[in-house]
């Protein structure tokens, strides 16, 4: 069952996450549903501007842990050269899908409500262009689950955020308001609903589309390549230390806590 639906409205194309009964909980079939999506619009000739949007109350409560889209069962007979390559490989399919979004031709723009949590934050700062409703509450949550964010938000968010701001962030996991996403430069725009949100995006995608295809794609082609010039490094440095060091007590735990509803307790092993 698609988790992502797609449709078009004039030159707008919308990706929707549409998996709302699981708030909008990136599980296996969202790693296959998203470069599709994109591909789909990316591909169309009437399509000029991607807005990602998502069905329900939340945009993303990030990774779905009891779905695990990880192989973190370590297989005993194989060696850990090839676990450790099992890992990286996967990784490398999460990063590519999330960064579907960023290698996509034309331009994109997020409209977050509500939660957007860990891999959430990682699909929005693959997107161009960011606005978000009053409730929307952010969280770089990896550490608070014992991983390093490993999709892309550690790579991009640099761009994006100040330096301070984006390590407490980081190091925190902790979450943060509409609000403080907006005075930092996280988001663009903020309104007071979802209905101001779908119009806002729809508003600044048809001033987009408005413009001269050829020149609004060439623009985007050298802005993407000065602030993403070292992102296929940094990328492949991060899936290479999960791949080594993402197995871990801590992180049993941490999915353990998840599913009995209680806090973690971390002992760095």
């Amino acid at each position: 069952m698609a988790v992502i639906t797609t449709e078009i409205e004039g030159s707008i194309g919308t990706i929707w996450l549409d998996r709302a009964e699981k708030l909008n909980a990136m599980g296996n079939q969202f790693w296959i549903d998203l470069p599709h999506a994109v591909t789909e619009l990316e591909e169309n000739p009437n399509v000029r501007v991607i807005v990602v949007l998502a069905k329900g109350r939340h945009f993303s409560v990030g990774l779905d842990l009891t779905e695990s889209p990880l192989p973190l069962n370590k297989d005993h007979a194989s060696s850990q050269a090839v676990t450790a390559t099992k890992l990286y490989r996967r990784i490398k399919e999460l990063q590519n899908a999330i960064s579907s979004l960023d290698n996509c031709r034309k331009p994109t723009i997020a409209g977050i409500h509500g939660y957007c949590i860990g891999g959430g934050v990682d699909l929005i700062s693959s997107c161009n262009m960011r606005l978000a409703t009053t409730d929307a509450t952010f969280s770089i949550r990896e550490a608070k689950i014992a991983i390093v964010a490993d999709i892309g938000s550690l790579q991009r968010l640099p761009q994006i955020l100040p330096k301070g701001v984006l390590y407490e962030l980081a190091l925190t996991a902790r979450d943060f308001s509409a609000k403080e996403a907006q005075d930092w430069g996280l988001v663009n725009t903020v309104v007071e609903n979802v209905d101001q949100l779908q119009a806002a995006c729809l508003k600044l995608a048809n001033e987009i589309a408005s413009n001269s295809p050829l020149a609004t794609m060439g623009t985007k082609e050298i802005l993407d390549g000065i602030y993403n010039r070292n992102l296929s490094q940094d990328l492949d440095r991060v899936a290479l230390w999960n791949s080594a060091f993402i197995e871990s007590h801590d992180l049993n735990e941490a999915v353990s806590a998840f599913i009995e509803k209680r806090s973690a307790t971390f002992k760095g092993d």
